[in-house]
């Protein structure tokens, strides 16, 4: 058994769980490798894009403090942590840290004014112990998109390309990192991606906009970006773009994207297809993929002894999980370091 090999296979993991409480499982997964977390929200909550009352009056900045001193503690090294925190979509952190901006009312800030309240906001959220946001949400989405509703920056590419940027910069700055999601953008989504297989059909050419917008956050230096969930025929007609080489290709090579690479939620019907939550991870980690989001009650231990055996089969590139594992922990201390600097 390599331990090498099991402490990275743990470490390209991101597991989500609803409340502010360290389980046995994932005290284990951060026992053994793991270094990344996403205090994430019920399924109640993510449709209704809003934390519930129970959950407002009951969770503290010094729950989340505690969360992330634990796991760090655990882990023996710097950790990431996660949460949705998008503008006028999903907020995690809900009254917890300062308001930023309604979607309606974003298009009358300037991109000064955004940035500067997204710098605000995410300064109180490094305090708590976040450090990576999985937002903005940069698809143009110019269809049926329920699975997007209410979440999403409209139809504008320009106008979403510059609310995205102000926000990227004002959290980065904070010394949080960003995430541009859903790459290579969902304009239109019939289905949930969470209970259903989508598919974003077309043409190419119907990417253009989308497209357009990620080459912009990724000038600025977004330093994570997500492939979303559904299926692009255009692209790749057999695999979501969280687990298409073909389409995370695009990403790395034709948009020279280096940063990390963060799977869409991995139990989601659409990116599985049938296939089990552990060949999905693998196939995730081969398509390109540094850190696949999961369900911490997903079979972490499974999903981690698959990869690692993936890897003695031949069936994965070792470089390529080791590399994946390399980026994840890199990113981690290197956001560490510049918050403590910043304190100093």
């Amino acid at each position: 058994m390599s331990s090498e090999l099991h402490r990275a296979a743990y470490s390209v993991l991101l597991p989500a769980f609803g409340d502010l409480n360290l389980d046995e499982t994932v005290r284990r997964y951060l026992s053994r490798g793991g270094v990344s977390l996403l205090l994430g929200e019920t399924r109640e909550e993510y449709v209704g894009r809003d934390m519930s009352p129970a959950r407002k009056s009951a969770e503290s900045q010094a729950d989340f403090v505690n969360i992330a001193r634990q796991a760090a503690s655990l882990a023996g090294a710097p950790v990431l942590i996660a949460v949705d925190q998008e503008l006028g979509g999903i907020e995690r952190l809900h009254q917890l840290v300062p308001a930023t901006a309604s979607r309606e009312a974003l298009k009358d800030l300037d991109s000064q004014e955004i940035e500067q309240r997204c710098f605000e906001m995410a300064t109180v959220a490094r305090r708590l112990g976040v450090n990576l946001f999985l937002a903005p949400i940069v698809d143009v989405v110019t269809g049926a998109n329920p699975w997007l509703h209410n979440r999403h920056l409209g139809a504008d590419p320009v106008e979403v390309s510059r609310v995205s940027c102000a926000f990227i910069r004002g959290v980065q700055r904070a010394g949080v990192i960003a995430t541009a999601k859903h790459f290579p953008g969902h304009y239109v989504t019939q289905t949930d991606p969470a209970i259903a297989e989508a598919t974003v059909p077309g043409p190419l050419e119907l990417l253009r906009d989308n497209l357009e917008v990620f080459k912009e956050v990724i000038a600025t230096g977004v330093k994570a970006v997500m492939p979303g969930p559904a299926v692009f025929p255009a692209i790749d007609p057999d695999h979501s773009a969280s687990t298409s080489s073909k389409v995370i290709g695009i990403l790395r090579d034709t948009l020279g994207f280096d940063g990390l690479i963060i799977s869409d939620d991995l139990d989601a019907v659409s990116i599985l297809r049938g296939n089990s939550i552990t060949d999905t991870a693998v196939a995730s980690l081969a398509a390109g993929a540094h850190l696949l989001l999961v369900s911490s009650e997903s079979g972490l231990d499974a999903i981690a002894e698959s990869i690692v055996a993936a890897v003695q089969d031949g069936a994965l590139d070792r470089q390529i999980l080791l590399s994946a594992s390399y980026k994840v922990r890199e990113l981690a201390t290197a956001t560490h370091l510049q918050n403590t600097s910043n304190e100093d």
